[in-house]
């Protein structure tokens, strides 16, 4: 038997390396261990031609290969905590053949229905995969907080995923602002979500499904969002947003201090039920604002056009469609998107989701949810057939407390990296106020509800 090795390292805060802060990393002494997920083919994300008549099978599905993937993942964690290699070719034959039923089965929901599934069946396999690194403690697969506690619901958090904002070179580029363009903005206030209003759930990827996300949204705008939600309930509903006429849905994974301390959903689905665990920080701001095109004038957005940004499976998927970008108050001209910032003394952490701001001019949602929009080129000009609309940018801050550890949400397998950042969004603005918007930034005004 290999002797087991306890390493204490100083944790990374906000604030940079913590003196007298710890958290614990387990690996065999003098070698070299590793951080392990599984990583599965994303079959929703390259759904983009569902028929109308089968999104529904194909939703509960998706939910379902989540779920056994989920499944999956713990039965790994639960066998290398216990000293067995758990990343072993019988746990990943049982997935393959738990997800060659469901994508049979969703497989015939499209075809039944009158599209083009393929054979998804062959995208039933899935694979180990690992994050080797040295026993020096620059991996953590077990985090402690300062009540000694044990934090399980973090293996593959490294001090890798950090960077000093400080030593990052300048690399924010924004196309150059031409003559036809739409320079405006607009400002919607909805607040920070003092309400709390909280779940695992998300009604675009995952509509009917509770704990579509197997992980915790912060959310602002509309008080009804949940996996139940549709257009009428939301038009329906109240708003956090100021003047009333803004019901968009706005939200995004939340933010915790990996304190060891015991939130309210330790035990529950979205949380300690599905490796997040921690306390979750109430956002210090939340601006959400709308802005114009390089190149061009803007339409108004549609009502009930759903949104998504950056990609939740981005550190098994790659990083195709990751488009979140973290950096620290005063240091926004640097960003990064694979890293969590370390920020300097009186420097807060930021989030920045940027949404698509090119439409297709006729859908207000695909079946992947992408494949209505785009992003604009370099050059800030739209693709062919699309055309310019205000692109939302959610931008939160936070003030995470010195000598502690955080991390987004995710999904079990995504290890809680940075790179997974998302945000989600359903316009549920009145018309009249949608159109005052473009009205604004095309005319070069900044304006807020």
């Amino acid at each position: 038997m290999r002797a087991i090795a306890l390493t204490i390292v100083a944790v990374v805060t906000a604030g940079g390396i913590a003196a007298g802060s710890w958290v614990f990393f387990f690996g065999s002494s003098g070698e070299e261990t590793e951080a392990v997920t599984i990583s599965c083919p994303d079959v929703a994300n390259i759904l983009s031609d569902v028929p109308v008549a089968a999104r529904q099978a194909v939703d509960m599905n998706v939910a379902l290969l989540n779920e056994q993937l989920n499944n999956a993942v713990t039965q790994l964690d639960q066998a290398r905590a216990a000293g067995a290699p758990g990343d072993n070719d019988a746990l990943l034959a049982g997935l393959e053949r738990q997800r060659q039923q469901t994508l049979t089965a969703m497989s015939a929901a499209i075809t039944q229905a009158a599209g083009q599934a393929g054979d998804l069946a062959q995208m039933a396999s899935c694979s180990f995969k690992r994050q080797a690194v040295d026993s020096s403690g620059q991996s953590v697969s077990a985090l402690a907080g300062k009540n000694g506690k044990r934090n399980v619901g973090n293996d593959g958090l490294s001090r890798r995923d950090f960077a000093d904002i400080t030593k990052v070179e300048p690399n924010v580029k924004r196309p150059r602002q031409q003559g036809k363009g739409s320079a405006g903005s607009f400002l919607s206030e909805c607040g920070r979500n003092e309400n709390q209003h909280l779940n695992p759930d998300n009604v675009i990827v995952a509509p009917g499904q509770s704990n579509g996300a197997h992980h915790m949204h912060d959310y602002v705008g509309n008080t009804s969002t949940d996996a139940n939600s549709d257009n009428n309930s939301l038009q329906a509903s109240g708003t956090t947003c100021a003047g009333g006429l803004d019901r968009s849905a706005y939200y995004w994974p939340v933010l915790r201090v990996l304190d060891g301390s015991r939130e309210r959903d330790a035990a529950a689905p979205g949380g300690g039920r599905d490796k997040n665990v921690g306390r979750i920080l109430t956002p210090s701001s939340v601006t959400l604002r709308y802005t114009g095109s390089a190149v061009s004038k803007v339409t108004a957005m549609p009502q009930f056009m759903r949104l998504i940004t950056g990609d939740a499976k981005a550190f098994t998927n790659g990083q195709k469609d990751a488009r979140a970008s973290w950096s620290c108050t005063g240091f926004e001209n640097r960003e990064l998107k694979t890293k969590y910032p370390t920020c300097p003394q009186g420097s807060q952490v930021v989030r920045s989701l940027q949404f698509p701001d090119c439409w297709d001019g006729r859908n207000t949602d695909s079946a992947n949810h992408r494949t209505h929009v785009a992003f604009s080129g370099t050059n800030g000009a739209c693709k062919k057939g699309f055309q310019a609309i205000p692109q939302l940018t959610q931008r939160l801050t936070y003030e995470v407390p010195a000598n502690s550890f955080f991390a987004i949400d995710s999904f079990p397998e995504q290890r809680h990296k940075p790179v997974t950042d998302h945000g989600d969004f359903i316009n549920v603005m009145s018309q009249g106020l949608a159109n005052r918007a473009a009205d604004c930034i095309n005319s070069g005004q900044q304006c807020r509800n």
